[in-house]
């Protein structure tokens, strides 16, 4: 069964899709989407873990965007043309502007927050993991570092939210992290997350997968999809909830 809430947090709206399984295990996944938002590939994600026994908050957390600062496919188009390169640039910089300032991160750190509350007191969920894409991996990070009661993170391709890998110290569940080889830029940052994760002694496992790039895992993206990365991390996934929750 699913269903769309609307959760509030200081005035702040947080629209959010639930997939609640046949059987309330006591076990709950909060779900972050990419830089598009809460669409149809998150919502079959949610459908996914809940046919397994999770309950699955998936909140939007770029809701309170205005038009002009949300991405859409057709900049990501123009950005791979090298005739609109630099102007297309130029605008993603100005879309992701709001969603880089520090009020816009703490905003929907609270948020993250509100879901777990909720989680725990309306949905009497005991077990809470954190999973998320791209943008959403790196609000996995965040959360991790905020809600000492997550019992795990697993983010997909997400960045590390901090400019300073010693805020590190303060996760407090086990990390599952799944990278593309060819998503160069992302994968030039694990070595210093790994030894942080190493130096503070928290739990870091990360996969990069040979073959493929960003958004492996998204079966509605054709062009970045890869398969057979995304059934490991799948039962990678499976595998590391089950050991944590």
């Amino acid at each position: 069964m699913t269903e769309d809430i609307t959760l509030e947090i200081n005035n702040h709206k947080i629209p959010c899709f639930i997939a609640n399984p046949k059987d309330n295990n006591g076990k709950g996944i909060i779900l972050i989407h990419e830089i598009w938002g809460l669409n149809e590939n998150i919502k079959d994600i949610a459908q996914r873990f809940s046919n397994i026994g999770y309950t699955v908050l998936a909140p939007d957390l770029l809701s309170e965007l205005p038009p002009e600062n949300r991405i859409t496919p057709d900049i990501l188009l123009q950005m791979r043309d090298p005739k609109n390169r630099e102007e297309s640039q130029e605008k993603m910089k100005q879309i992701l502007e709001p969603i880089n300032s520090e009020q816009f991160k703490e905003i929907a750190l609270l948020k993250e927050k509100e879901c777990f509350q909720y989680l725990q007191n309306t949905k009497d969920i005991e077990n809470i993991a954190v999973i998320g894409f791209c943008f959403g991996g790196s609000y996995c990070f965040a959360l991790s570092m905020s809600e000492k009661n997550l019992k795990a993170s697993i983010p997909f391709y997400g960045r590390f939210p901090s400019q300073n890998f010693d805020d590190i110290k303060n996760i407090n569940c086990p990390t599952l992290a799944f990278y593309g080889e060819q998503d160069t830029e992302l994968v030039s940052s694990i070595p210093p997350i790994k030894e942080k994760m190493s130096q503070y002694n928290k739990s870091f496992e990360y996969i990069i997968y040979p073959d493929c790039g960003h958004a492996f895992f998204n079966d509605q993206n054709h062009g970045l999809y890869n398969e057979k990365a995304a059934k490991d991390a799948w039962n990678k996934t499976l595998k590391f909830l089950e050991e944590n929750l």
